[in-house]
Order: structure tokens, then sequence, then C-alpha cells
């Protein structure tokens, strides 16, 4: 089996390698002409780059500076095995949070074959690095560290993973989340130091002018983009729609806070991370790869059916497979049709359903989290030669109860109980 995984993930590796190459990915194309047009006054956003506009953060653009004067292939295979890179450090990440001793290699491989992942190597996307950074750092807040460098970083790319920040708030991680909004803010300085017209221009005006961008294209699986299909324009989407986006993003943060109070902080990432596709105006198919995470939260908990679905859909994303580039049925409602068209919105939609559900059924594990402390289970024995000791005298922190009786007082505060009788121990 081993072996098998090994020459499945080496074809892969060797597919992307060939892939950089040869073809020239669009998406990293407009980002190396960013870089190239920063520092040349508005031009980054007033002309269109490669026929297509530059949507992304001005900071985005400076990151790309260096590249930009790298032939466009070497530039390209770097870029793409950097994102090889990033995808294996997050699944590293993502198993570490889960806490389950499985193979990394079977993860990577099986996670390549998603098509929101796939899709992000065939368009030299960045996704990937921002669910790097973010896993790395929400990794550091489960284990109670300081963090919010990396989601910060990711905020200034990419404005979406500011919902991060609002997660790191919602669970009186406050430090961090300040520590993120700086780290974003000094990005975002040194964006203006570089391009300040570029920098006036985008934070003025063109950071939330969807129009730039094909709101309708089929690739769009957030709500705002249903809708814009089922109504048949923008122009039928009214300002009602804020409102909708701020419900959602309320729900889904407190769904994510619910869990992380739990001491379950890779669902609470993956809820977060879906509700930040929702909530985004615009949310291609390649931004979905949250469902690694996701996913894996599904496996942990034995949902092994609803995974195996998951995992299908977003391996064969069945939307495509409907009509779209302006295809008259691509637009309306059709009972057959739209529910395809709009599949990993009804799944992100289904994921938080169980999600919310599960948290209804499943009480609290006991250590869960209630403070900024990372939770201990109970059942690990105290460190250091003294408390190793006294665990061997008194049975460990499961028998802090000490000499009161099954159901006492001391058994009702097991903490209090098990410090007591360290002060009082004598070798």
């Amino acid at each position: 089996m081993k072996r098998w995984l090994a020459f499945v993930l080496a074809i892969e590796v060797l597919g992307i390698v060939t892939f950089s190459l040869t073809y020239d990915s669009l998406d990293f194309r407009i980002y190396r002409l960013g870089g190239h047009a920063i520092t040349d006054g508005t031009s980054l956003y007033d002309e269109q780059l490669a026929e297509h506009w530059y949507t992304n953060t001005p900071f985005m653009a400076a990151l790309f500076m260096p590249l930009a004067a790298l032939p466009l292939t070497l530039a390209r295979l770097l870029w793409q095995l950097a994102s090889l890179a990033a995808f294996i450090w997050a699944c590293a990440t993502t198993l570490k949070l889960s806490g389950h001793d499985t193979s990394l290699k079977a993860v990577v491989a099986g996670g390549l074959l998603l098509a929101p992942v796939w899709h992000t190597f065939f368009q030299g996307q960045v996704n990937l690095f921002l669910l790097a950074f973010i896993l790395a750092d929400m990794h550091r807040v489960a284990e109670g560290r300081r963090a919010g460098i990396g989601i910060g970083i990711a905020t200034a790319i990419k404005l979406t993973p500011a919902i991060f920040i609002l997660l790191l708030l919602a669970t009186r991680r406050t430090k961090d989340a300040f520590t993120a909004a700086g780290t974003f803010a000094a990005c975002t300085l040194l964006a203006y130091a570089i391009a300040p017209d570029a920098s006036r221009l985008y934070w003025l005006h063109t950071f939330y002018d969807t129009s730039r961008v094909g709101v309708p294209y089929i690739s769009n699986q957030s709500p705002y983009g249903m809708l814009n299909r089922v109504l048949r324009g923008t122009a039928e989407v009214g300002d009602w729609y804020t409102a909708m986006t701020v419900t959602i993003g309320i729900l889904g943060l407190t769904l994510a806070t619910l869990w992380a109070r739990r001491g379950d902080w890779l669902a609470a990432i993956a809820i977060t991370g879906v509700t930040g596709l929702l909530v985004s105006p615009i949310s291609w198919a390649h931004h979905w790869v949250w469902i690694v995470p996701a996913l894996t939260v599904l496996i942990r908990d034995n949902n092994r059916v609803i995974a195996a679905c998951a995992y299908v859909l977003f391996a064969l994303a069945p939307m495509w497979w409907t009509p779209h580039n302006g295809h008259p049925l691509q637009y309306g409602f059709h009972p057959l049709l739209t529910p395809v068209a709009n599949c990993y919105l009804l799944a992100a939609v289904f994921f938080l359903t169980h999600m919310s559900i599960r948290l209804r059924r499943e009480p609290p594990q006991r250590g869960s989290m209630t403070t900024n402390e990372p939770r201990m289970r109970l059942s690990q024995p105290p460190r250091g030669r003294f408390s190793t000791r006294l665990a061997r005298r008194d049975g460990g922190l499961e028998r802090t109860a000490g000499r009161d009786a099954p159901g006492g007082v001391g058994a009702a505060r097991p903490a209090v109980r098990f410090w007591r009788d360290a002060r009082e121990y004598r070798p």
C-alpha cells in the first residue's frame, strides 16, 4: 500500500512539474504582470493585464516583484513547487489538529485529486498559500501559543481571510487578533510605500467593485453568484443581500466559536473557512480548498458516508457539466440544473447544518476549553519527577478526589483537590 501511495504521489508531482513547464497559467501570468505594473502609477488597476482586470491587493502585486524579474517559465515552476510545498504543510497541520495518526502521503495524494486543489495549480492561484498560513496560525492558537502573523499576511494578500480575525476576537484571543490586524496594516502600509497611487485607487474604489469580474460565471459558487444566475443579473440583487451576508457571517462565526469553546479547533477552522466562502461575493471554484479540513473533520468523527459523498462531489465538480459560458439555461431557476450548478454552495450549507446538529446532539467533552487556555485531557498524567511520584501514589489526575469519597466535594473540584494534595505531599 505504501508503495502504491508513493507511486501515485510521484506521478502527481511529475504531472505538476510537467504542467508548470508547458502551460501558461492565466492567473499566475496576471500576478506576474501585476508585479511589473505596481510601480507604474495606477496602471495596475486602470489597465487590463492579459485582457483581465487585476483584482488582488497592492501587497499581492508587491510580493510578485521578485518573480516578475525572472523568466516566465522559471518563475511559474518555482511558484507551483512552492504551492505544492504549502499544500503538504497544510495537510500535515490539518492532521496535527485532527489528532489522528494518518498517512500524510495518503492525504496529500487524495487531496491533489480534489478539483479546488488541482484547479489552483491549473490557474497558478494563491489559495494553497493562504490555507497554509491560516492553518499554521490556528494550530498555534489550538496549542495556546501566540499567533496572528500568518492570518494577517493572508488577509493582506486577499481580504476573505479577515474572517479568522473575527474568530480570534470571538474566542477571546484578543492579542492574537490585534497581532493579525497589525500585520495586515503593516503589509498594507508597505505596499502603499511602494505604490501609493495604486494603493489609493484600490482601497478607495476598486476592492468592492464586483463589476470587474464575471459574477454570474458558474465558477462563482457564492450565494451572490447563485442569486445573480437565478435572478438573471446583478440589478435584481438589492441591498437586502448585505443583511443576508451579515446573517450568514454571524451564524457561521457563532457556530465556530461554540466548537472552539469545546476545544475542537479543527471544526472551528473548517466552519470559519466555509463561512468565509459564503460571505464573500466572489468564491471561485478554486477558492474552495477549505474542503480539505472539512473532509478531515467528517472522517475524524466517523461520518464516512458523508465524507465519501463530499469527496466525490469535490473531485468531480459537476457544476462544470451544466450549461455555462453565457448559455441561456445557465440563468433562471431550473429544478434539476440549479442544484447541480450550485453544488459547492449547497455542500457548504449542508456542512454547516450538519455541524450545528452535531453540536446540539453531542455533550461537551470533559476538559473542553472555556477560557484562553488550551484544552488538556483529564487523563493526561502530570509531568515532572515530583508530580510523577505523586501520580503513582494517588493514581494520576483521574483520582484527584483523593481521600474524599466518590461524588464528594473533592470529586466535584478535582483540580483544586489535586493541588491541595500536592502541597500536603511529603516524600
